[in-house]
């Protein structure tokens, strides 16, 4: 491996604005750029030095997604979400060798990782699972009914949640990595969708069986509070910004050629300067928290609290910068076909807030405010 291939190389962005349109129209995989990222090392770029990667750092990675998302939104997911999978073994190893060999091989092979943690029966409910890991004949196994797995047939590793035993509680919870020969995707819906239709993300009932040693030590629990929310709230929050950001410059470069008044577009830019603070102070508070042994900030209520609040706030924004660059742009904006297009930028933004519920959030959230002790 060479040097570290992150923030996102130009050509990668390039091919996926170049096959964006098309991976919309057809709902289909956004194969080229996948690939490039592969063919650039991208995916090695987000294993931690330490485990045989190219360790980049949290906000390299945002930054990323931000570029990939200017060109392809459905790119800029993936990409994101195999580096939350990716971080949140890394970051919770517990010296667990399996684990540590996996990191490496999945450097060098640029191994595509994608996660299994929604299920049918929870209502949404990351920090619970009805699914369990069971005994087998040569190790453990599941059986999992996912509403979503997203672009999960076309990963080389699916890290699923999933109860610890069949005798413990819906929230005793660990994960468990399985490599493509080891599990088997029963398709359990389409994915045809309003927006982010290249994720390819429909319903899959998931059975796998492994030797033991591949369920992560760490309690899913601490995971979730230390890793994969808050690195998801972030690295979400940075792909929204990144579609917010190419439908601002749009709307900019259409006022631009027209010689037109910019009055109007000072209010997308109010918006998205707003948005592009709120997504920085996130992913300070991310990087200052990993920085502190064993992670405490991380695990509070506090915290929790903050990124839930991250996540609200930036699915909602991106929305309206787009829709505001619409009003700017006019029928222009409106129209599939032309370069102030802004209808699949709206459209991919508009997942945002259905990606773990907001009313879920919001929920969770109205409990946390009466409890926490925190500065306003």
């Amino acid at each position: 491996p060479g040097p570290c291939s992150l923030p996102m190389p130009g050509l990668v962005a390039a091919i996926a604005a170049e096959h964006c349109e098309d991976v919309d129209r057809l709902g289909r995989f956004p194969a080229e750029a996948v690939q490039a990222l592969r063919d650039e090392r991208c995916l090695w770029a987000v294993v931690p030095a330490s485990h045989g990667g190219g360790g980049a750092e949290l906000a390299e990675i945002a930054t990323a997604c931000s570029a990939l998302a200017r060109g392809c939104s459905a790119t800029a997911m993936v990409f994101a979400m195999h580096a939350i999978q990716v971080l949140s073994i890394a970051r919770h190893l517990d010296d667990a060798p399996w684990f540590d060999a996996w990191l490496r091989r999945a450097a060098v092979d640029q191994r595509l990782v994608a996660s299994v943690t929604s299920e049918i029966s929870t209502g949404g409910d990351l920090g619970s699972s009805t699914a369990a890991v069971t005994p087998a004949a040569d190790g453990v196994q599941f059986s999992k009914r996912a509403p979503t797995v997203s672009y999960g047939s076309y990963a080389d590793d699916l890290l699923t949640t999933l109860r610890r035993d069949e005798a413990a509680e819906p929230g005793d919870q660990v994960l468990v990595l399985t490599e493509s020969r080891q599990h088997q995707l029963e398709p359990a819906g389409q994915w045809d969708v309003l927006g982010m239709r290249g994720t390819c993300s429909p319903g899959f009932v998931v059975r796998g069986s492994i030797p033991a040693e591949q369920v992560l030590p760490t309690p899913f629990a601490q995971v979730s509070a230390q890793s994969m929310v808050p690195i998801s709230h972030v690295l979400w929050a940075h792909v929204w910004l990144g579609i917010a950001t190419e439908a601002f410059v749009r709307a900019r470069d259409l006022v631009r050629s027209r010689s037109g008044d910019g009055r109007q577009l000072t209010a997308t830019h109010e918006q998205l300067m707003l948005l592009r603070a709120v997504t920085a102070g996130g992913l300070a508070e991310l990087v200052s928290g990993s920085a502190e042994p064993d992670r405490p900030a991380l695990s509070t209520m506090a915290a929790a609290l903050r990124f839930n609040a991250l996540k609200l706030t930036a699915s909602e924004l991106a929305p309206r910068v787009c829709l505001s660059a619409l009003e700017v742009c006019g029928i222009a904006g409106f129209r599939n076909d032309g370069p102030a297009s802004i209808g699949r930028l709206l459209r991919d933004a508009l997942s945002g807030p259905v990606m773990v519920a907001n009313s879920r959030l919001r929920h969770r959230n109205a409990g946390l405010l009466l409890v926490v002790q925190a500065p306003w």
